[in-house]
């Protein structure tokens, strides 16, 4: 399921937010109300990406959420050609809703 920047902004209830680190610099964000997932879209209906994790924390600080979470799963093993594992290697991280600014230069 999806539900856009609109959609989520005029929630009822909180959500919580997972911020996906898909490739170096690629950043897409999923959210969880109550029991269902849903993937973070436009309000266009595309799906929301990102080339920086501040970029996502900003757009998301004005957001309905209770928390935030950064995920990542390495590609480590494939990359150095070993058979995947069958243990999950997903790091994931809470971070502040707290959205830290970038500072003025003078």
């Amino acid at each position: 399921m999806k539900i856009s920047l609109e959609q989520l902004s005029r929630l009822d209830r909180h959500a919580q937010a997972i911020i996906h680190s898909l490739d170096q610099a690629l950043y897409q964000v999923t959210l969880t109300i109550g029991d269902d997932s849903y993937l973070l879209t436009e309000n266009s209906g595309s799906i929301l990406r990102r080339h920086s994790l501040q970029q996502v924390r900003e757009l998301l600080s004005e957001m309905p959420l209770d928390s935030i979470r950064l995920r990542h799963q390495s590609a480590y093993d494939e990359m150095i050609g070993q058979p995947v594992r069958t243990a999950d290697n997903t790091l994931e991280v809470p971070l502040s809703l707290d959205v830290m600014t970038a500072p003025v230069i003078h």
